[in-house]
């Protein structure tokens, strides 16, 4: 097997199968850069290729095949992953973190922003000081790998991790993925791009076939990570699911073909978690480490090569394109760089600035914000997480921070002294204790120790006078425990993602139990409780609580009337997003749409500040004065959140993904049988008409549109001009000028974009508009300035699949200028490829 599959050789394998070969028009050379600045991985030294050779010469297969899978870490500091290294040869142990929001391990470290909300802040330059926190904070942690960043696109609202992912955009995710990677690999660890490829599905990930047209994947899905790449990643992940047929680790033409053939990648590429599909197959279509085990590349794979089925060449050059990397960040040297203190303090002040920055104000009626004079001194902060805060989404993304403050808290002393803050629950999420006299034989079940080693058993009943509704909530430590209602287990142990991955803000209680609910109808008369908790090895803890039909109508009307009292009111709403499942309605989940409706009502000074995932549903918007959305902030959210309230801050944050008015018109259809996909197969549809492209191919109205935004001051543009030919030696381009004025009282942040539309020279179904340039700037009243965006030959081509290249799309091009995908009030055309 060759290192490198040939430009020539790529392009007739993947003709063969329908992905084409990667390439670009002569401006624009295989595997340049998606944008300036961005460097490719340098090529090793000739000493270090001497010792990699060396140190093959010497590995036996069993150390060779042992560098390339996890293995039990026998320090754990609780990563992902661990390959123990070689050491009578120098070769150290990897350890591998998750943390597109931080560094996930065992103890606590900075939990940053969402990259959704980083992403809200239209500024590359942002993304790379996100990153380089990573970094630093990854390599203080004892970790040589971060599973960082995310590079696929926001293909559907309904995608459980869209909060780990940057925008619907091609262009913009591709911009900030190269920034992040640049960062954590400036503090020198190693970033893992993930999830290679289409991996935007949580539901059957494991087995699903995932189809898309060769234009699909070159145009939009595999864009970021042609940017990682061009960026030097030094590791990509392979995904679980299969790309049109062959499951991702498997497929000769995405990671020789693809990848190494067109892209020039030299790192190395691991299996998602478990996502190892075989040992012959995936070995030779270039698939160089399992994680996190070594059920495929451990025994398996020696025995394969001792029978020949796999030749030990290509074991080699999967050790050897590890050790390379290995090599290029200073790991395999005999004094390794000393790795660096955690900087606590920088890491939150970065995770406050990222927060505010991503802010993104979608309503603001009758001044509603910012929270000054009368309005500031009188607010009604409702919702529960309001004074719980929530700081990111479950699954591998939760980081656990040194300390998170509540919104509450930071409200309160922003509002200061002489100020009336006064909190409302609006909704329990945690429930309340069952009154040990309801109970027969009576039971204290709100706070049981249960001895290590030891069960204890309840078995009672209780009456009920009406028919009810409750829900049922069991915190615990250790084994969850069987809860029978009635004879029926009401939080049976699962197996899959869906239960590893759980966490976040409702997978566990404030003071760090586990959490899990369940709501049942019930009748009058008397129901049956049987409840067994084991000890285990170190014991255990557990609460038992409920909610009702009256306890939710209590609170409910305490929310209203603390709103009536108040001059102001900040509701906070959320969604407890998570890895391991896909979200089922854009609908904000329980009685919150009820809440918002009732408290909206009582004071239409409500500003309600949503905690998503990603687009949500409101039918209650305009009701509201004003709303913030926050997705998930991190451990600063509260501080950051209390800026943008009482104007200390412009929200500055535009929207990456178009938010739909109706959940039944979305990219994905209509139709809920295109996604999660049917019978294990999810069709790209949509093509090249991702995002906002769709909304505008279909003439479809958003209930907000991609790069929508408000802010605190007023905007003005004016005097745009198109010429042929744009900076740094592309005659093919266009750049674009034109003067954006602050006409409001404030300071404040823009984010001025470009779109450009379509080009009649080329026979390809092409978008009406693609973002093709944004920059954020900030102005003081009145000040303005000339913006300028060159556009090169690469975002004006097409991927045309009979030729297996990129086609310049030339002729007169029509590009637009201003706030929005759909708010463009200047445009102009001119002609591309006239020189």
């Amino acid at each position: 097997m060759s290192e490198a599959v040939s430009r020539r050789s790529a392009m007739r394998l993947l003709a063969l199968v329908g992905l084409g070969a990667g390439g670009c028009v002569a401006t624009v050379p295989p595997g340049a850069p998606l944008r300036s600045g961005a460097t490719p991985a340098p090529a090793p030294e000739p000493a270090s290729a001497a010792r990699i050779d060396s140190l093959l010469e010497r590995l036996t297969l069993d150390e060779k095949t042992a560098l390339l899978h996890g293995a039990r870490d026998p320090a754990p500091l609780g990563q992902a992953g661990y390959v123990p290294g070689v050491p009578r040869l120098g070769i150290p142990p990897l350890r591998l973190a998750d943390g597109p929001a931080g560094v996930r391990v065992a103890r606590p470290a900075t939990a940053l922003p969402a990259p959704v909300l980083l992403a809200s802040a239209f500024d590359p330059a942002l993304a790379r000081e996100y990153g380089r926190v990573l970094g630093r904070e990854g390599r203080a942690l004892g970790q040589d790998v971060l599973l960082a960043p995310m590079a696929d696109l926001i293909r559907t609202p309904y995608a459980g991790r869209n909060f780990e992912a940057f925008a619907e955009e091609p262009r913009l995710t591709a911009d900030l993925v190269a920034e992040v990677v640049h960062g954590i690999q400036d503090e020198g660890l190693i970033a893992a791009v993930k999830h290679f490829a289409l991996g935007t599905q949580e539901h059957g990930r494991d087995t699903l076939d995932v189809v898309a047209a060769e234009r699909t994947l070159h145009e939009t899905a595999l864009r970021g990570f042609e940017a990682a790449v061009a960026a030097g990643a030094g590791a990509l992940t392979a995904t679980d699911n299969k790309v049109n047929g062959v499951y991702a680790g498997e497929s000769e033409p995405l990671l020789e073909g693809v990848l190494r053939g067109a892209w020039g990648f030299e790192g190395w590429v691991m299996s998602d978690r478990d996502a190892t599909h075989s040992t012959v197959a995936a070995i030779g279509a270039g698939l160089d480490m399992e994680m996190p085990g070594g059920t495929r590349f451990g025994g398996p794979l020696r025995e394969a090569v001792r029978a020949g089925s796999v030749p030990e060449g290509a074991v080699d050059l999967a050790v050897r394109r590890i050790l390379r990397t290995m090599d290029r960040f200073g790991l395999l040297a005999a004094r390794p760089a000393a790795r660096p203190s955690r900087d606590a303090a920088a890491g939150a002040r970065t995770a406050r600035k990222v927060a505010a920055a991503g802010a993104v104000l979608l309503r603001n009626e009758h001044a509603t914000l910012p929270l000054t004079g009368a309005a500031a001194r009188s607010i009604a902060v409702i919702g529960p997480t309001g004074q719980v805060p929530f700081v990111g989404g479950g699954g591998r993304a939760h980081v656990v921070p040194d300390a998170a403050a509540a919104p509450l808290t930071a409200i309160r002393q922003r509002a200061g002294n002489g100020s009336t803050v006064r909190h409302a629950l609006g909704e329990d999420l945690y429930g309340r204790a069952l009154p040990a006299a309801l109970l027969t034989p009576p039971a204290a079940l709100d706070d049981r120790a249960v001895d290590a080693g030891r069960d204890w058993t309840y078995e009672g009943e209780f009456r009920l006078a009406a028919d009810d509704e409750w829900t049922l909530l069991v915190h615990y430590t250790g084994q969850r425990p069987d809860v029978r209602l009635d004879g029926q287990e009401l939080f049976p142990l699962r197996q899959g993602p869906a239960e590893v991955f759980t966490g976040g803000l409702l997978g566990s209680a404030p003071d760090g139990m586990s959490v899990r609910r369940r709501t049942v109808p019930l009748k009058a008369g008397v129901h049956r409780l049987a409840v067994t908790a084991r000890g285990g090895e170190r014991g255990q803890r557990f609460r038992l609580r409920h909610t009702t039909r009256a306890t939710r109508a209590a609170d409910l009307a305490e929310a209203v009337r603390t709103a009536k009292a108040a001059r102001s009111v900040v509701l906070f709403a959320y969604e407890d997003a998570t890895e391991g499942t896909d979200r089922t309605s854009l609908a904000l989940p329980g009685g919150q749409a009820a809440l918002i409706e009732a408290v909206a009502a009582a004071n239409p000074r409500t500003t309600v500040v949503l905690n998503t995932s990603s687009s949500t549903t409101m039918p209650w918007l305009a009701r509201t004065g004003a709303v913030l959305q926050m997705y998930y902030p991190g451990q600063e959210g509260a501080g950051a959140t209390a800026d943008i309230l009482f104007g200390d801050a412009d929200p500055g944050g535009r929207l990456t993904q178009t938010f739909p008015a109706d959940e039944r018109a979305t990219p994905v259809g209509g139709d809920r049988l295109l996604y999660p996909g049917v019978g294990g197969r999810q069709e790209y549809g949509e093509g090249v008409h991702v995002g906002h492209r769709w909304y505008d191919a279909q003439r479809v109205a958003p209930l907000f549109p991609f790069g929508h935004g408000l802010s605190y001051t007023t905007w003005h543009y004016e005097k745009l001009t198109v010429r042929s030919g744009a900076a740094q030696g592309e005659p093919d381009g266009l750049r674009v000028e034109f003067t954006v004025r602050n006409t409001g009282r404030r300071k404040g942040t823009e984010v001025a974009q470009v779109y450009v539309g379509p080009s009649a020279q080329l026979e390809l179904d092409q978008p009406v508009r693609a973002l093709a340039g944004y920059r954020r700037l900030t102005l003081a009243p009145g000040e303005s300035q000339r913006v300028v965006v060159d556009i090169d030959a690469r975002t004006l081509s097409s991927w045309d699949p009979s030729t297996h290249a990129w086609a310049l799309g030339s002729g007169r091009r029509e590009v637009f200028a201003g706030r929005s995908s759909r708010e463009l009030p200047l445009r102009s055309k001119a002609v591309v490829g006239s020189r």
